[in-house]
């Protein structure tokens, strides 16, 4: 049942993509206030049950008070920010290689059964597109980002192009591996992600093309597993979802603008804006992977 919506899903997104890419005026501008709008709801919502997630987790090492989880999470992600301020290009090369593999797992784990070291470094080649495809297509404005949160990546690209094209096409070989024994339609999934992420950041620019697939392919296809999770009826599961995400999410987008709000004052706003994004997405990315972990290691 997940995989057929989760089919139908990936071709509604690849349709959107091509139509969003032949709209000129998304071609021509960021529209980043758009995109903290979508990542403050729909982006972050997908990780809005991880309070559920941590209960389920306590459970495992028998204990009973919630407020524990809540501490050692938000200690986990104030500790993140810290290594920002004073290790920015160390926080931010390791968060690049921790999302790569975050985007390639949770956006193919339902397709694969199996789980070793070599699936991980699949997960991992699949997910490095959503970084270089940027860096590809959209080079300067990509740097410009990346500045703009104190870390010149052309120091860590010293290899150039080449660099960048071997993980586009290992991106892709990963892909087609891990479902290299699976139905011909799961074969078209992944393909129908990978040229998604490549018409995105072909045609628009890499906050615009990062936003629509955080939101529309990562977070929703996240949200579903969810929403299955908590009832085998999807209508009834989508509001259940709904229900328990909305508060951890407008607290954390409260954060966010209040955060923006004071950066403002010392950066321009498109500068501040890209520093509470991709910060407070690392900063939330790090204890959401390591929450996962220990619940599949727990439940092995």
């Amino acid at each position: 049942m997940i995989r057929e919506i989760n089919f139908k899903h990936s071709l509604i997104f690849f349709n959107l993509c091509i139509i969003f890419s032949a709209i000129e005026y998304l071609r021509n501008n960021s529209l980043i206030l758009i995109c903290l709008f979508l990542i403050l709801t729909i982006g972050i919502s997908h990780g809005a049950l991880d309070n559920i997630k941590g209960k389920k987790l306590l459970k495992f090492f028998k204990i009973k008070s919630i407020s524990i989880f809540y501490i050692v999470y938000i200690f986990i992600s104030l500790f993140i920010i810290l290594i920002w301020f004073f290790f920015p290009k160390f926080l931010l090369v390791s968060f690049l290689i921790i999302a790569s593999y975050h985007f390639g797992k949770e956006d193919t784990d339902f397709i694969v059964d199996k789980k070793n070291l070599k699936i991980d470094l699949l997960y991992f080649l699949k997910g490095s597109l959503i970084i270089v495809a940027p860096l590809i297509f959209h080079k300067n404005e990509a740097i410009e980002i990346f500045n703009s949160l104190n870390f010149n990546i052309s120091e860590v690209i010293i290899v150039g192009d080449k660099f960048l094209y071997f993980f586009l096409i290992a991106s892709l070989a990963s892909s087609l591996y891990l479902v290299s024994k699976k139905k011909i339609d799961l074969k078209l999934l992944l393909i129908m992600d990978y040229l998604s992420v490549l018409v995105l950041n072909y045609f628009l620019n890499p906050i615009l093309a990062f936003t629509i697939y955080f939101c529309f392919l990562h977070s929703i296809r996240h949200s579903l597993s969810l929403i299955f999770e908590l009832d085998n009826n999807i209508y009834r599961g989508f509001r259940n979802f709904v229900k328990k995400a909305i508060p951890l999410t407008l607290i954390t987008a409260v954060i966010y603008l209040a955060s923006i709000h004071y950066i403002n004052n010392y950066y321009e706003l498109d500068q501040a804006i890209y520093k509470v994004i991709f910060i407070g997405l690392a900063s939330l990315t790090f204890p959401h992977i390591l929450l996962e972990y220990l619940i599949e290691k727990n439940e092995e």
